[in-house]
């Protein structure tokens, strides 16, 4: 099972504020564990919403796009994607999390990634071959 782990923002990151050298030096030590476990498939940080945008799409086919910054509510920070046997598993892992915010406190929430087999039967052969030819072309 894959799960997306995101780490939430906070006025600190959204001001772009960077985290220090010794908070640095734990997330690496994290990530080293999580590599010689076999788990993790992925993980950054992300820049400020003031240097990203939305694009909201209408019924009427309509596009608009809006730039940051956005409001703090529901922003991230940063992710993981984790390769992991359980949702229970995963939560164990994001307990051991280095303390990740300079504010003190820290939202991070557990997403299940979808797999091919969970779409069923919409998942055709055609549609399969075609995951599969993808996944080859990015390597993963």
């Amino acid at each position: 099972m894959r799960f997306m782990i995101l780490l939430k923002a906070d006025q600190h990151s959204e001001a772009g504020e960077m985290p220090s050298a010794e908070l640095m030096a734990e997330m690496g030590r994290f990530n080293e564990e999580l590599i010689k476990a076999g788990l993790m498939q992925a993980g950054e940080g992300l820049h400020p919403s003031s240097r990203g945008a939305k694009v909201f799409f209408s019924k009427d086919g309509g596009v608009r796009v809006e730039e940051g910054p956005f409001p703090l509510d529901g922003l991230l920070a940063g992710f993981w994607i984790w390769r992991v046997n359980s949702r229970e598993e995963a939560i164990e892992w994001v307990k051991k999390v280095p303390m990740p915010m300079l504010s003190g406190e820290a939202e991070i929430e557990i997403r299940q990634v979808f797999d091919m087999e969970d779409f069923g039967e919409a998942m055709t052969p055609e549609l399969r071959e075609q995951e599969a030819r993808q996944r080859a072309q990015l390597g993963t």
